[in-house]
């Protein structure tokens, strides 16, 4: 099995788990294909779903955070940033990510 099967089948099997309301699990199979995929948005953007809805909240930071560092101008990306350091009572970080957002936005 090669390396790309691999990755298709993991991310497959968290999108399965996402969408069944296990985003724990998910979590767990789309940070497995995160390390498979460092660059790849779509899976990093999974991997925050999942880490938020699970209360991962550390995870779910980093997951947003590699997106934005992916794509700078990924107003989701910067929204659930600020959602998650805002349920880390993070509010003035919430706030910049926000600014951001709201600029890329208009």
């Amino acid at each position: 099995m090669t390396i790309q099967t691999d990755l298709y089948d993991v991310v497959a099997r968290g999108r399965m788990f996402l969408a069944a309301g296990d985003p724990t699990t998910a979590a767990g199979m789309l940070a497995q294909a995160a390390a498979l995929a460092p660059t790849d948005r779509a899976v990093h953007t999974d991997l925050a779903r999942a880490c938020f809805d699970s209360a991962q909240l550390g995870r779910a930071e980093a997951a947003f955070t590699t997106l934005v560092e992916l794509d700078p101008t990924d107003v989701w990306a910067r929204r659930g940033l600020a959602r998650t350091l805002r349920r880390q009572s993070r509010r003035d970080e919430a706030a910049a990510q926000d600014r951001i957002a709201d600029a890329l936005d208009a």
